[in-house]
């Protein structure tokens, strides 16, 4: 095989890898909802999506690279989803992070290549492409969100005895965040929050855009219990009250759940390392004589 013949084998690997890649994503990835009018949560999206459209008028290669592969591989919308629920580090931001993704495109294959001498290797652009999700990105996001969890019940309570007291919930909700004495990814978000409602948000929206910024479900429902008090005129305190409970008794069924499957976990260990290594020191004796004609020891 000539060298023109490899280089053409090795960029048809690429862009099929890439086209195969592209077609597979999306062909799982859910069907976008129509959006809803503008001022609700579609709002908090639309303005960082603006992030790429800022580079639809750039005449800079580079940035063009940077659209194409967001749009065409439908990595727009997911980039700005991730952005958020890392907490927006200002050391980063979604065109970065699409920078991060297409260097591992890159490196990943060119080490292979330079392990295997396989110009095939170059066809692993793909995984090194979703590598920093997997990897990184995915594990930051859990751990942010289990820090907010973790705090989120003593949050609700705290909020609940300060409303009982008579403050308005978004006072009780600046309160807390200004008597904690460490702020969490929890009261950061909250203390966010508070910021948009004085800058004009109104409430409602300050709630779930609060919601889309952790992405968890009981920071999603305790939003919605506050705006169903709010149009309903329920007591708000009763229902953060049981919130709260409801919260700690789910969180204690997790823990019993995962107490249960750990005895079930352990048997992989104990078939792969402890039982071989009981069954040789037992039987390596025996084993021993009848191969040296020394019979069976008593």
């Amino acid at each position: 095989m000539d060298a023109l013949t490899g280089y053409f084998l090795t960029g048809l690997a690429i862009v099929g890898s890439f086209a195969t890649f592209s077609a597979v994503q999306r062909f799982f990835a859910p069907k976008e909802e129509e959006r809803p009018a503008i001022g609700d949560i579609s709002d908090l999206e639309g303005k960082e999506v603006s992030v790429f459209a800022k580079l639809e008028g750039s005449k800079s290669f580079w940035d063009q690279v940077d659209l194409f592969f967001a749009r065409s591989l439908g990595m727009e919308k997911k980039l700005v989803e991730s952005y958020m629920l890392l907490g927006r580090p200002t050391n980063t931001d979604p065109i970065r992070m699409l920078h991060v993704k297409q260097i591992m495109a890159v490196m990943l294959p060119l080490m292979m290549f330079l392990a295997g001498d396989s110009l095939y290797a170059l066809a692993l652009a793909p995984v090194g492409f979703i590598m920093p999700d997997v990897f990184h990105y995915s594990r930051k996001i859990r751990a942010r969100q289990t820090d907010i969890l973790r705090s989120f019940p003593t949050f609700v309570d705290l909020a609940a005895l300060m409303i009982e007291s008579g403050l308005d919930y978004m006072n009780a909700f600046d309160r807390i965040v200004k008597i904690a004495p460490v702020k969490t990814n929890l009261e950061l978000e909250v203390e966010s929050t508070i910021n948009e409602v004085q800058l004009g948000y109104s409430r409602r929206n300050a709630l779930r855009r609060l919601s889309v910024r952790t992405g968890l479900q009981e920071v999603r429902s305790f939003a919605g219990l506050i705006i169903q008090s709010d149009e309903l005129g329920t007591s708000l305190v009763d229902l953060l009250r049981n919130y709260s409970a409801d919260m700690r008794f789910r969180r204690l069924n997790k823990a019993e759940k995962l107490a249960a499957q750990a005895s079930t976990k352990m048997l992989i260990p104990l078939f792969i390392f402890i039982f071989p290594t009981v069954f040789i020191l037992m039987l390596s004796p025996m084993i021993y004589n009848m191969l040296t004609g020394g019979g069976m020891p008593f």
